[in-house]
């Protein structure tokens, strides 16, 4: 056969061209290992973020827990509590955010979930020893540990995946957040049930434990670039060079700030992101609450229970992943199916949350208008959550970190409003109104994104 016929070609959307399959092979291997990484980092993130809302259910004198509960906190109390890991995780966004432009992304994001690990085994001795402000402050420790997980994921995304690709990318890194909340919740019910030294203490020990062991190998195994990767050859790493960025001008310049704070489509995707954080901040702090408080759900059925939405959210995300990736590749624009994505991820979750305050008396209900808006909620990751991602590959990193700051200021208010709101009682009608200011979130913001957003490369 002449040297011609064996050089495969192969086209489609990326603009593949490679020297023979074992460079496909190859290059797909490594860049599937990241993505699984990054996954299992978002996942572990979220476990972190996650179980405290668990934990504090048996840490907490109630009725659900038969009197069990080590300490006397109020709900409101409580929202401090829960808020208090959101302070630390704001704070350090948009200082990543440029940080990654110059230094990278890899050894912040390892560093930074190192010590959110590694802080999580101090969590039981802080309550013990210094009450709920000991607890607060090892928690705020947490947050700040987390703050690089999104602002890096991003920018390694960028990094690391074509742009035809990057719908169903971003939804199996972002869906990590999903999976890592199923794993938290049941097994944080088991734990705090049957777990060692009091129970609930050893939710932070077994999870502290298993995180640091990703970080380890995060750290020594994954690179930060092709360019950098010791597994890959010279021709795959020209080849990734040439389908990732060639679509794009070469990076030269300041950073565009006022052209990026002038124009709308990003403000529409700052204002879908706070939606989405005040919404789902609302679920995913206070459903275990809801559960014990309303339904009088023990704690060992709790985390089972609670986890049951984020398993359809987990599911779901990939497949609108999927979705819009093939919508973008049949000649959808990218505006259009951002748009058609976002709506599904967040008009669902806010008829579901307006709803849900009726189906009380039911358990097997009120369990499937959750699933039903959280699964839908799952669209978003191919909505504005990679949004920046189309409108600047370059400085993905920047703009997440500055939306996801704005976000989590914002999402960081959930459990306190949610907390005051039932602080007087937790009544189903004092529910209904902490499900209705949510679900109006969601409408609003949807809305917002759909007039002003757009798919179009800007910077």
């Amino acid at each position: 056969m002449a040297e011609k016929d064996k050089e495969k070609v192969v086209k489609g959307t990326e603009g593949d061209k490679y020297s023979n399959d074992g460079e496909i092979a190859t290059w797909r291997r490594t860049r599937c290992f990241v993505l699984m990484m990054l996954f299992l980092g978002m996942a572990n993130a979220y476990v972190m973020r996650t179980n405290m809302s668990v934990a504090i259910v048996a840490m907490v004198q109630s009725k659900g827990n038969e009197g069990k509960g080590e300490f006397d906190w109020s709900y409101k109390l409580q929202g401090y509590i829960l808020s208090s890991f959101f302070y630390g995780y704001v704070i350090t966004q948009i200082p990543f955010g440029f940080l990654i432009k110059y230094y990278g992304a890899k050894h912040f994001l390892g560093w930074g979930m190192l010590i959110n690990s590694l802080s999580a085994f101090l969590v039981p001795i802080s309550a013990r020893a210094g009450g709920y402000i000991g607890l607060c402050v090892v928690r705020f420790i947490q947050g700040l540990g987390e703050g690089p997980i999104v602002p890096c994921s991003h920018s390694l995304l960028a990094q690391w995946i074509p742009p035809a690709e990057r719908s169903r990318a971003g939804a199996i890194v972002y869906a990590g957040a999903q999976f890592g909340t199923i794993i938290s919740m049941p097994l944080s019910g088991l734990l705090a049930e049957h777990g060692f030294d009091g129970g609930w203490p050893s939710i932070f020990y077994v999870f502290g434990a298993v995180s640091t062991v990703w970080c380890i190998i995060f750290l020594c195994l994954v690179d930060e670039n092709p360019d950098m990767s010791s597994r890959i050859s010279p021709a795959e790493r020209r080849h990734i060079t040439e389908t990732i960025w060639k679509a794009q001008p070469e990076d030269s310049g300041p950073m565009p700030l006022l052209k990026i704070f002038r124009a709308m489509p990003f403000y529409a995707i700052l204002v879908a992101h706070v939606g989405q954080n005040y919404g789902y901040e609302t679920l995913m702090t206070m459903l275990p609450t809801y559960m014990d408080s309303v339904l009088k759900v023990n704690i060992r059925a709790n985390g089972f229970v609670s986890a049951l939405p984020y398993v359809a959210m987990w599911i779901l995300a990939m497949v609108f992943g999927f979705v819009a990736d093939c919508l973008i590749k049949r000649s959808f624009s990218v505006t259009i199916t951002r748009k058609m994505m976002n709506s599904i991820g967040q008009y669902g979750p806010a008829l579901a949350l307006i709803s849900v305050g009726f189906a009380h008396h039911s358990l097997a209900l009120t369990c499937g208008v959750f699933v039903l808006g959280l699964g839908l909620n799952g669209a978003i990751y191919s909505g504005f959550k990679i949004n920046h991602l189309d409108i600047s590959p370059r400085f993905a990193g920047l703009l997440i970190s500055i939306t996801n700051c704005c976000a989590n200021l914002v999402g960081l208010l959930a459990p306190m409003v949610a907390g005051h709101v039932i602080n007087n009682g937790p009544t189903v009608e004092n529910w209904r109104i902490v499900f209705y200011i949510s679900g109006g979130v969601f409408f609003f913001c949807a809305t917002f994104y759909n007039i002003f957003a757009s798919g179009k490369f800007l910077w």
